[in-house]
């Protein structure tokens, strides 16, 4: 059996190779921590009713470890770009099943990364009212707009978040070695305001705030379970982004080595920094109040070191949260331009920028498209709906194609191999099952629905351009959306 390739074949449009492991690793970073866990920690807290609400934190840990392990073995031994694009293909096979797969992740890619974009987008402008807030005279003018208000903070929230969409387009509109260094300054400051915030917390410390429990809080009834599960779709949702380096498999400097080490690093680094400071927001702020906070940081740093820190705390929030959105957006603007290279999407999206080398077409269309989910829906609805869309087809589906693979013994000297295999597969998919759930009905069937849709778009087309199940000889001389290219051939499994 042949070894996986370490990257895409000669091309006269291949992807520069420019990220080191301190550069993909910032990327993970700035991707994970964005403005979930500012705007997600007044909702943990509520749903498990007290400060045992670290267990959430801690489950979303466990689980996105329990994952990690799975990107680290299908990422080591095939970095291109389109990470999952890729991974599920293989797994399924690049000549039957893995096409349908396939597909559905791009269709679903064509939904859940505006929706994870403009998350971001959405949480920044909301999260910025504090600031618009402290304008002299603002508040006087709030005031006397009462009736208005909720009109006027719609139309602040869509016209912020568009404006934040554009400029992280515009700021990735570069070569990726580029686009490294900037990662890397941001990672900087992300590290920086959260170990000052943390810091307010030791500083501040009141262990009775932390370790006092409601009466029956221990009962581990299903209230407690639900609470837990409904918990965890938030902490899970700040988790995401430990695997944006297999997105960028191609640009990687020694993926086979790198791509896993990115990802436990972030995910261990991020759990511990989460963790630490939702104890030390419990330490200062009662988890009465904590609960009904929309701007939660922003009261802790009130409360630490002054009102007029407070201020500066959240415009940091905001970079953070602006970093954020600029690794999404480069991470899944490679997953079309994978998906066209390999003639299984539109060949427009293939083309890469002929002197910055970056797909700038799947680029400017993803930016366009979170732009168009930021004028439609709200935050909370979106982190359910990105949720759901992804648990079944990404994440779980993925996890079943690893075990595929092993079953076949495709697997053999592959760079990466996790320990204790096959449970942390196993666990992985039980979590991504009971996240789904967790997700709640109307996103469950939302998903159901555009999954089924994806799969009746895919068998139409396959039946008109004669591909699988409808192929006639190798399917590789089946019409496609673009020419199929030698730089996504299997990668010898």
């Amino acid at each position: 059996m042949t070894a996986p390739t370490t990257g895409q074949p000669d091309h006269p449009e291949k992807l520069e190779r420019g990220l080191s492991l301190l550069e993909a690793t910032s990327l993970n970073m700035t991707f994970m921590v964005g403005i979930g866990p500012f705007v997600v920690i007044p909702f943990v807290v509520q749903a498990m009713g007290g400060p045992q609400c670290v267990w959430a934190w801690v489950l979303g840990a466990v689980l996105a470890l329990l994952d990690g392990c799975v990107w680290a073995e299908l990422g080591a031994a095939m970095p291109q770009a389109g990470g999952s694009y890729v991974f599920l293909r293989e797994a399924y096979g690049p000549q039957k099943f893995g096409r349908l797969m396939s597909f559905l992740f791009i269709w679903q890619t064509l939904i859940q990364a505006p929706l994870s974009i403009s998350s971001g987008a959405l949480g920044f402008a909301d999260y910025s009212k504090y600031l618009t807030a402290k304008v002299p005279g603002f508040g006087a003018w709030h005031e006397s707009h009462a009736g208005s208000m909720h009109l006027y903070s719609e139309s602040y929230v869509r016209i912020v978040s568009i404006l934040v969409n554009v400029a992280a387009v515009a700021l990735l509109y570069r070569k990726i070695s580029e686009i490294g260094k900037i990662s890397t300054a941001l990672w900087v400051i992300v590290l920086a305001t959260i170990f000052w915030l943390i810091y307010g917390g030791v500083t501040h410390f009141n262990a009775a705030q932390v370790f006092t429990y409601a009466p029956g809080t221990w009962n581990l009834s299903w209230i407690f379970f639900a609470g837990l599960g409904h918990a965890s779709v938030q902490t899970i949702y700040s988790y995401l982004g430990y695997y944006n380096v297999c997105n960028l498999g191609g640009e990687m400097k020694d993926p086979e080595r790198n791509i896993p080490r990115a990802i436990f690093i972030s995910i261990l680094a991020i759990a511990i920094l989460y963790f630490a400071l939702q104890t030390s927001i419990l330490s200062v702020i009662p988890w009465q109040q904590a609960a009904k906070s929309k701007y939660v940081v922003s009261l802790f740093v009130e409360r630490t070191f002054g009102a007029s820190w407070a201020s500066f705390a959240t415009a940091m929030i905001l970079f953070v949260a602006f970093g954020s959105i600029f690794s999404a957006t480069l991470g899944y603007s490679r997953v079309p331009y994978a998906a066209a290279l390999d003639g299984n999407f539109f060949a427009i999206f293939a083309r890469v920028h002929p002197q910055k080398k970056f797909p700038y077409v799947s680029l400017i269309a993803l930016g366009g498209a979170s732009i168009v989910v930021c004028l439609f829906f709200n935050l909370f609805s979106v982190i359910r709906a990105l949720l759901a869309m992804r648990c079944l087809v990404q994440f779980a589906g993925q996890a079943v194609g690893l075990l595929i693979l092993h079953k076949k013994g495709k697997t053999e000297g592959w760079p990466f191999r996790m320990i204790l295999y096959p449970l942390p597969v196993l666990l992985a998919i039980a979590g991504w099952i009971a996240i789904f759930i967790s997700t709640g009905r109307n996103p469950m069937i939302s998903s159901a629905m555009a999954m089924a849709a994806g799969v009746t778009v895919y068998l139409v087309r396959a039946r008109v351009t004669r591909q699988w199940p409808f192929e006639v000889g190798d399917f590789r001389n089946g019409g496609s959306l673009g020419p199929p290219n030698a730089a996504n051939e299997s990668v010898g499994l």
